[in-house]
């Protein structure tokens, strides 16, 4: 039996809308529900939290100031705490394809809030007369300021919370296994061909300095993403909110998550663009391409395990195939890869977001936080995988040593005694005849072999 749905009225500045009664939600999210059927994106928990959270401290400070009726602001400020702590998601369901400067959403917000205070209060959604969503919850701000800062500050967040951390285990198990491996000798390689010796533990110091530096990356974006757009109101004069409200809102704010947000020195800049959600876009790219240069080394590093290079072994995580027994693949670390190959491809659609500022307003703010924070976490996920289901468990073999004698470019260390040339012949005729280096210079050269074992040490060699 189909249930039929049942509606409520409510009234917008445009007129009547039915909405379900299920909804916390008013007129004007119904419209945009209607007006926007494309797609299931919908803006991720960290960012409801985060507009939460400004919605809260905008009507304690309103509050404070006297602006704000305290026992309406005291029933706005909870009903805040239970979007904050993520009671109504279900109610957040305008698409991420929507008006450009997040509009839907803001209202979305400010309805929700607006009706569960009503509930609160001991009145009725839909009830404007007692606590209206622009007149009370969007006090002192607009979608233009309020969408833009919750960008930011869902970003901090999730980076902070989420992307950091892992980084940062990452790194560290990078670094135990650079000393791990500190006296593993191998065959280091350029172009896919064979290079002077090189300690495996000296590649995974590479990889120490990848996460380091992807850290010290992070950093500067925070630091980027630290000034909001807040106080700005419309389209940057601050119309409508006084000039000490912004200050007083994000030093709240600040002291709630433990780290320092501050209004911007410009507002013409901070509401016409999205300059800083592009750079940070930009820094999850770099971060994407050091990812996927590593999870690749270690695909080749461990191929194998009988015809490839199979220097290292990794954690047998899985069967490889449903037709071959035995077979096991390097599914954490291609899993990785997709991830990085989604972030880079992020980057483009944000890139092009943000080159859609037209005067005072950017249009594209939606699909460009959806696209960055879902880019935040799946690195953070991603990343966090890597470390725990693969890199940590990553063991050296036999082969990597094995093959060192065999190495042609041994002969690199006899160039500056013998000449280029004559070290170049010497590889060649190596190769040709299957024989070692050492070999074929005792033959070519009038250098003995104690002193050939000394210029063709490869630990002295790798190490300086």
């Amino acid at each position: 039996m189909v249930v039929k749905e049942s509606f409520r009225v409510e009234k917008d500045s445009m007129g009547e809308m039915q909405v379900p009664d299920w909804a916390l939600y008013g007129a004007s999210t119904q419209r945009a529900v209607l007006n926007f059927p494309i797609s299931s994106l919908r803006f991720p928990r960290v960012f409801i939290k985060a507009i939460g959270l400004i919605k809260s401290t905008c009507a304690k400070v309103n509050m404070d100031t006297q602006k704000l009726d305290a026992k309406i602001g005291k029933a706005i400020v909870d009903a805040c705490q239970e979007v904050i702590d993520g009671k109504h998601d279900d109610h957040f369901v305008v698409d991420i394809f929507q008006t450009g400067s997040g509009t839907s959403t803001n209202m979305n917000a400010n309805e929700v809030i607006a009706n569960r205070a009503n509930e609160i209060l001991g009145g009725k959604r839909g009830q404007r007369s007692l606590v209206h969503p622009n007149d009370h919850v969007n006090m002192g701000t607009s979608s233009n300021d309020v969408i833009p800062t919750a960008i930011h500050l869902a970003c901090l967040m999730e980076i902070v919370d989420e992307l950091e951390p892992a980084l940062q285990n990452i790194e560290k198990t990078f670094s135990a296994k650079a000393n791990e491996f500190k006296n593993i000798i191998k065959t280091g390689r350029t172009h896919l061909q064979d290079a002077t010796p090189i300690l495996l533990g000296q590649e995974f110091q590479g990889y120490q300095g990848m996460a380091a530096r992807a850290l010290e990356r992070l950093e500067f974006a925070k630091s980027r993403l630290s000034q909001v757009a807040l106080g700005g109101t419309a389209v940057g004069t601050g119309i409508n909110t006084g000039p000490e409200f912004a200050g007083l809102v994000l030093k709240a704010i600040s002291s709630k998550l433990g780290y320092k947000v501050a209004e911007t020195t410009n507002h013409f800049q901070a509401q016409s663009t999205i300059d800083e959600v592009v750079e940070t876009s930009g820094v999850l790219k770099t971060i994407a391409c050091s990812m996927m240069k590593i999870a690749n080394d270690i695909r080749w590093l461990g191929c194998g395990p009988r015809a490839g290079f199979s220097e290292i072994a990794l954690p047998e995580v899985q069967p490889g195939s449903s037709i071959m027994p035995g077979k096991v693949n390097p599914v954490i670390a291609e899993s990785l890869t997709m991830i990085c190959a989604q972030v880079i491809g992020s980057d483009m659609t944000v890139a092009i977001a943000g080159q859609s500022g037209n005067f005072e307003l950017n249009v594209m703010m939606p699909v460009a936080a959806y696209n960055l924070l879902q880019s935040i976490t799946l690195l953070a996920r991603g990343i966090a995988n890597f470390d725990r289901q693969c890199v940590s468990g990553i063991k050296a073999t036999k082969n990597g040593p094995a093959m060192v004698e065999k190495g042609l470019s041994l002969c690199t260390a006899l160039a500056p005694v013998i000449g280029y040339d004559k070290a170049a012949k010497i590889a060649h005729i190596a190769f040709e005849e299957d024989k070692t280096i050492m070999e074929v210079a005792l033959q070519e050269t009038d250098l003995g072999q104690a002193e050939l074992a000394k210029l063709l040490d490869p630990f002295k060699m790798a190490v300086r």
